[in-house]
């Protein structure tokens, strides 16, 4: 009898064991201690992969941090980097997380170190960096077919990777869901919420009992949303920074119209558009990313045809061999973050699959991947005419993505302004300008911030992400 007893006790120990909600805690890869940061992290990381698409074995790596307020009240935000093929580990590392490099204590040859960042979104939000679409960062597929991805294929992963990642994390199911990003993910972002919003309204319309999201809203920084618009307006912000002369932007004017910015349809369009580009352009001296700032080389990874950074020019080379790199090439900051995740110690703390990637690109070329989508206006339209709160934003010295081009496309929405532009606040000086539409659209440039706007002006930015989402949702 007590035999029995004791192979019933261990049945049921065993039972318990494998339930699915021991199984997922047993998945998760919580993380105190990395290579690179001095002590235990301040803050609760998590790594793992999600898989997206059973048929071809696609898994989405994600870096995931706890708020540092309160993460069961705080919203979830599920943070893609644009590119598209930029990593999730560059817009932790870079623009909105808890970490940075210490650059100005880096010496060549040593490993990068890390500190903690106090103006880190995760002050007042729970995050999920997603290397998405397929094919970035850690991400992966088992067959090749799983890297053939669109940008509406794209939205369709995140969804199954929120489903996913919430049914292993119930504990968050009912915090407000949003999703954010920049660049190119002005288009990655509200494909994403979209297809959450539909996805949610069937399963409600048909009685399913598949996971609804709770999602809230989207916001997109220095935002790609239309070429009509992006390309466009680079000509009125180049003559209002003064680095055209009027004759140029009339002669612009004059000759081109709507698509001729992005395809000149006539030879004087075409014409004044390569007068524009010779004295306003990249060989000119103009950093694109922020005006300002001096032009320089990107952090480049030489004789990698399969990423985005490909191969170091002469001027480059000359550029990275130099010690006060930091002072003279923002953008070469970014080569610590290949010689970090290249590491196999990191690697192996992060739980990264052996052999699925091999040498890490913080943006790399999607050879597989498609555009397929012209526009994301209508996508706006759909989801703030169905009450999900929206939060554009520009730097306001950025010429890849400018406030010009953005404020346009927002115009064609139609919506009436319910509160007028005005100057909005941080640290008890201007930060910048917003206004406030219908169907709950705010707008908002960031003073003196680049592309991107959180890597130019973190302080500001995380105010201005407090406010939105606070109960007043007003900058």
């Amino acid at each position: 009898m007590a035999r029995l007893l004791l192979l019933l006790l261990l049945v049921v120990a065993v039972d318990m064991a494998f339930t699915p909600a021991a199984a997922h805690e047993r998945q998760r890869n919580a993380i105190t201690h990395i290579k690179g940061f001095e002590g235990p992290l301040p803050f609760y990381l998590e790594t793992g992969y999600v898989e997206v698409d059973e048929k071809h074995g696609a898994e989405l790596f994600y870096y995931f941090i706890q708020s540092e307020r309160s993460p069961m009240e705080d919203p979830l935000i599920v943070w893609i980097t644009g590119g598209p093929g930029c990593s999730g580990f560059s817009g932790l590392v870079y623009e909105i997380g808890p970490l940075r490099f210490d650059v100005a204590g880096y010496t060549e040859g040593s490993f990068p170190r890390l500190v903690y960042f106090e103006d880190s979104w995760t002050k007042v939000s729970n995050v999920i960096f997603v290397d998405a679409p397929m094919g970035t960062g850690f991400s992966y597929a088992r067959e090749e077919q799983g890297l053939n991805v669109t940008l509406t294929g794209t939205g369709a992963h995140l969804r199954v990777f929120l489903e996913k990642w919430l049914a292993d994390h119930p504990e968050f199911a009912s915090n407000p869901l949003y999703i954010a990003g920049d660049s190119y993910s002005g288009y990655t972002v509200p494909v994403t919420a979209l297809e959450i919003a539909n996805h949610n309204d069937v399963d409600r319309a048909s009685g399913g009992g598949g996971v609804r999201l709770n999602l809230q809203g989207y916001l997109v920084g220095n935002p790609s949303t239309d070429d009509r618009y992006d390309k466009w307006g680079k000509v009125p912000f180049l003559r209002g920074m003064g680095l055209i002369s009027d004759d140029l932007y009339e002669a612009a004017q004059d000759s081109c119209s709507g698509d001729d910015y992005v395809t000149p349809s006539n030879a004087r369009c075409a014409d004044a558009l390569q007068d524009i580009n010779l004295v306003a352009g990249i060989d000119a001296g103009i950093n694109p990313a922020h005006v300002l700032e001096r032009l320089c080389v990107f952090a480049l990874r030489e004789g990698d045809p399969a990423g985005g950074d490909t191969i170091f020019t002469k001027t480059a080379r000359s550029l990275l061999q130099d010690d006060n790199l930091h002072q003279r090439c923002r953008f070469n900051d970014y080569r610590l973050s290949y010689v970090w995740a290249d590491d196999s110690e990191v690697r192996k703390t992060l739980g990264i699959r052996d052999g699925t990637i091999g040498k890490w690109t913080r943006c790399a070329v999607l050879w597989h991947y498609r555009h397929d989508l012209r526009s994301t206006i209508p996508h706006h339209a759909n989801l703030t005419r169905r009450g999900y709160r929206a939060l554009v934003y520009n730097g306001d010295h950025d010429l890849e993505v400018t406030f010009v081009g953005t404020q346009a496309w927002i115009r064609t929405l139609g919506y009436p302004v319910v509160a007028p532009w005005r100057p909005w606040h941080s640290n008890g000086q201007a930060a910048g300008y917003t206004m406030e539409y219908a169907y709950n659209l705010t707008y908002a440039t960031v003073k003196g911030a680049g592309h991107t706007a959180p890597e130019y002006r973190p302080k500001e930015c995380l105010d201005m992400l407090r406010r939105w989402t606070s109960p007043a949702g007003k900058l």
